[in-house]
């Protein structure tokens, strides 16, 4: 049997949210969990955020938005992974979302937003069963 390719995941923080301690908590618990993570830093635009999921050949995105543009920056950043002809790849949002927005961006094409409180096991179990649902066999 093949070695099976480790599960990449793209973490990003959009816009210009300054705080990326969450993000890099996450980052290292998916990267215990065996799976490849590239962490774009900070200030991230829509449009890298999309070229380091192209480049990456990601097969999850975890943006981290504090700053309430949550509802701005998200679509902006499925617009340009739509743009770049990406509509596989498992998109989530963690942050300080407001419950009442949560079904707006499932609507858009978020699998899931994590908010304060989510366990990284939660959060490393929903990257990795929904990355599988969407390999390949």
């Amino acid at each position: 049997m093949a070695a099976e390719r480790k599960i990449r995941v793209v973490v990003a923080k959009p816009g210009l949210d300054g705080h990326d301690r969450g993000a890099k908590i996450i980052a290292r618990a998916l990267r215990d969990a065996g799976m490849e993570v590239i962490y774009t830093g900070l200030h991230q635009t829509a449009e890298q955020i999309a070229a380091t999921v192209v480049q990456e050949d990601a097969d999850a995105v975890g943006l981290s938005i504090l700053s309430g543009a949550h509802m701005t920056l998200v679509p902006k950043v499925i617009e340009m992974l739509h743009g770049q002809g990406v509509d596989d790849v498992v998109i989530t949002v963690g942050g300080t979302i407001p419950a009442d927005d949560i079904p707006e961006l499932k609507r858009l094409g978020v699998a899931e937003v994590f908010t304060p409180g989510a366990s990284t096991d939660e959060i490393v179990e929903f990257i990795r069963s929904s990355a599988a649902e969407r390999s390949p066999a």
